[in-house]
């Protein structure tokens, strides 16, 4: 081990297996350390960057040897850009290791026993696989250590992503690899015409500037939304031709776009789902195909941003459910409805429940426009309104869906499940671990019958899991 001034840094440490968060994992002195950007196979010179009791985190600041399992990342961008961790590590080892961590959790963290669990489905598309994109305006740039070295004199205005750990600066972005066109060509003119035009990009620091945000959605039938976000200092009369001649020229250049729309935000955050969204021209909504169904996506509306690896997630909540047709079922964080509406032909009813009132509008909107007539939709919180008033009122559930945030279900919600005790659940996942923390306290009256682990974000860490819990017979 050798010190400088500031930080340890550990000498030739060989990386040993992947871990969470992108990270992989090191071991020294009978401690592990988790470190970003390298994969295992590698030997590096590690510095410590956080120490704590059980565990240290660290950086590499040289390299020995790089693994042969190394492949070239695709990306220009990568290794600034957070979006993607892991673009220098072959797909087949990135799936495995999902397939681990949802096995580590389940075992570690809901220590069940469990059935054997399936192999993980991996995404046909890894790259162009997102549907939705969104990019932030900023006068504060982000300069790679090279743009840095060449002492040139860089535009501080940016078009991109936030950079990790520096969230008011943003990494302008050349070409994504995300999403697939028109969306970079939308972009890089967006940001050519601004800059041209001398268009103020948004201060995060001082809260001022014209430009905000760029959100970019596109679908399976080709249709095409684009978002555009102003500062407060749209709201002056005299900035007003200048938003319209922005718009216009969007609108002009991009024929295929079929829903454009324009926010104008006065506040400190970037979030508009509390503000109008004014339509500037086109549908005000763009529409995804799944199976026979049709579901409009509005400027606030949730949709899975990978569509192709949302059907397989789907289609595995309906095979785990086996419905034959005379079930009640409840679709707890159901968002828009997307799961309650693809299952509802094969149950007797399905009642919807979410805590964002504009998801619920969008879920009734989905059944209207798909002729679906059995399904049910309310706002609220899931923890207040599943209580024995509302299951007398609509029906005891024979099967609940559930699908919660990252943070997993309130410890309310899960003890109401335990209550009303239906035949099965079935509990999707973006959380492993929080998944596995529920399984354990539904324990007391489940089994776990089924695990199936998809993969929604090729090249990141995150993975998606289905779970189907039986009630135990006593």
């Amino acid at each position: 081990m050798a010190t400088n001034s500031r930080q340890t840094i550990i000498k030739a440490l060989p990386i040993v297996q992947m871990a969470a968060e992108g990270k992989c994992i090191a071991r020294y002195d009978g401690k592990v350390i988790f470190v970003k950007g390298v994969a295992p196979g590698d030997v590096a010179d590690i510095r410590i960057i956080k120490k704590k009791k059980q565990y240290l985190e660290g950086i590499p600041v040289a390299f020995h040897q790089f693994s042969e399992a190394r492949v070239e990342p695709f990306c220009q961008h990568f290794g600034e850009c957070g979006g993607c961790q892991w673009q220098h590590v072959p797909y087949t080892m990135q799936v495995a290791h999902k397939q681990q961590q949802v096995a580590d959790s389940l075992e570690r963290i809901a220590k069940v026993k469990l059935p054997t669990i399936r192999p993980i489905l991996a995404a046909e598309n890894t790259q162009y696989y997102r549907n939705k994109l969104e990019f932030t305006f900023s006068t504060d740039r982000w300069l790679t250590q090279e743009e840095i070295d060449s002492g040139k004199a860089w535009d501080k205005n940016a078009l991109g992503f936030h950079k990790p750990q520096s969230f008011h600066k943003v990494l302008p972005i050349q070409h994504c690899y995300l999403q697939p066109g028109p969306s970079n060509a939308i972009r890089l003119a967006i940001d050519k015409y601004a800059k041209e035009n001398g268009l103020r990009y948004y201060d995060i620091k001082n809260h001022e500037g014209l430009l905000r945000t760029l959100v970019i959605r596109t679908s399976n039938t080709g249709e095409v939304m684009v978002i555009v976000q102003f500062g407060g200092d749209a709201q002056a009369n005299e900035t007003r031709p200048v938003v319209e001649d922005l718009l216009n020229f969007v609108q002009n250049s991009f024929p295929e776009i079929t829903s454009l729309h324009y926010v104008i935000n006065p506040k400190k955050n970037d979030t508009f789902s509390d503000l109008d969204v004014h339509l500037h021209a086109g549908k005000p909504y763009i529409v995804e195909k799944m199976e026979a169904l049709s579901f409009r996506i509005g400027p606030k509306s949730f949709f899975q941003t990978n569509a192709q690896q949302a059907y397989a997630l789907y289609n595995t909540a309906r095979d785990f459910a086996q419905l034959k047709g005379s079930e009640i079922v409840y679709d707890l964080y159901t968002g828009t409805g997307t799961i309650a509406n693809f299952i509802a032909k094969n149950a007797k009813k399905v009642i919807g429940i979410e805590y964002v009132p504009e998801s619920i509008e969008d879920a009734k909107v989905n059944a209207k426009i798909n002729g679906i007539t059995n399904t049910k939709f309310f706002a609220g919180d899931i923890k207040e309104t599943l209580q024995s008033d509302f299951t007398n009122l609509h029906g005891s559930p024979d099967v609940i869906i559930t699908d919660p945030p990252r943070s997993g279900m309130h410890p309310d919600v899960v003890k109401t499940l335990l209550y009303l005790a239906p035949q099965k659940i079935v509990y999707v996942s973006c959380n492993p671990a929080t998944q596995a923390r529920d399984i354990a306290i539904l324990d007391e009256k489940y089994q776990v019958e089924k695990v199936q682990p998809i993969d929604m974000f090729p090249h990141t860490h995150h993975v998606e899991n289905v779970v189907l819990l039986r009630l135990k017979v006593i």
